[in-house]
């Protein structure tokens, strides 16, 4: 009896982690669009890992890099969490966002966990989805 409350405890604690592991991924990409949504590119940028920082150097280079590769995320009507998974190592949270013209696409973003928290690793468009199907 003993080692099943412990089994019990055990697994109702990794419960609660991974479902607040998941809760702070999901509120660090949700702030981020908020900042895109209101041109705040150094918020934006903030939520962006190191390598992404690196790679882009300033938040308007960012910002211009998602206004024109990704203006689903810039300018979303809709968002929605879908399933976080790890894969090769590496947590990936895939978002179903909904465009201004009505159009659904699939994003996959690659999570990677720093010092002060989860950081935006890239952004993959997985494609179109039909929400109906």
């Amino acid at each position: 009896m003993r080692r099943l409350l412990l089994a019990m405890s055990l697994s109702a604690g990794l419960a609660s982690g991974a479902f607040a592991q998941n809760a702070e991924i999901e509120a660090n990409i949700a702030a981020q669009i908020q900042a895109f949504k209101v041109d705040d590119f150094a918020t934006a940028f903030a939520f962006a890992s190191p390598n992404i920082q690196n790679l882009f150097r300033t938040p308007e280079n960012f910002g211009a890099m998602v206004r024109n590769g990704y203006p689903m995320v810039w300018r979303p009507a809709d968002v929605r969490f879908l399933d976080l998974r790890e894969i090769n190592g590496a947590l990936w949270q895939k978002v179903m966002v909904t465009d201004g013209d009505g159009r659904v696409h699939v994003l996959d973003y690659q999570m990677v966990q720093q010092e002060n928290g989860w950081k935006i690793n890239g952004v993959q468009l997985l494609g179109n989805a039909d929400p109906a199907a």
